[in-house]
């Protein structure tokens, strides 16, 4: 096959390529550019195309390949660095690092509120907490279920009002309307 014949059998499929590129780029200008590299690359490596395969099948690869190689040039080169003196708020999560120094401050009030429960709530909760089944709780302190599951509900309850401080105000679920 000359080099005229391939270039023609693959202008005929400019139709159906840019309703394929249509499909990667949701955008008709978009689309219009992925055709023409594709068609570019496939008629600039014409001598690659090996006779009696599958010339959409190919040009399909092709565009496929142009497709991912262009998303990822954009990814790389929209990811920026900031160089000036001052960073600006929204930039700011990009350029900080984080130290485990506001963890241990976490922690400490976690402690702090763990040694603030009652025992008779404080033991429940850390055995249900290390895994520890309601039975296997009820078994070991010799009083019923229930009463299990009451002084874990409330240990629950005690925490989150000792560590108010740290609800970042994500709504809560509403199951009911009053």
């Amino acid at each position: 096959m000359t080099k005229i014949e391939f270039n023609t059998l693959v202008l005929r499929q400019a139709t159906s390529l840019r309703s394929y590129a249509l499909h990667f780029t949701h955008d008709a200008d978009d689309a219009n550019d992925l055709v023409q590299d594709t068609m570019l690359k496939a008629i600039t490596y014409y001598n690659k195309f090996k006779e009696g395969t599958n010339l959409k099948g190919w040009l399909y690869t092709i565009m496929k390949n142009t497709f991912i190689n262009n998303y990822r040039r954009f990814v790389k080169m929209s990811t920026f660095v900031t160089k000036s003196d001052e960073i600006s708020s929204p930039n700011l999560v990009f350029s900080s690092t984080k130290n485990q120094g506001e963890a241990k401050f976490v922690m400490d009030d976690i402690k702090k509120a763990l040694d603030r429960l009652p025992e008779d709530y404080y033991v429940p909760f850390t055995m249900y907490f290390e895994g520890h089944k309601y039975h296997e709780i009820a078994d070991h302190l010799d009083i019923p279920i229930g009463t299990v599951k009451t002084r874990i509900h409330v240990a629950r309850k005690l925490l989150k009002k000792n560590l108010k401080a740290y609800d970042n105000g994500i709504a809560k679920p509403v199951y009911a309307e009053n």
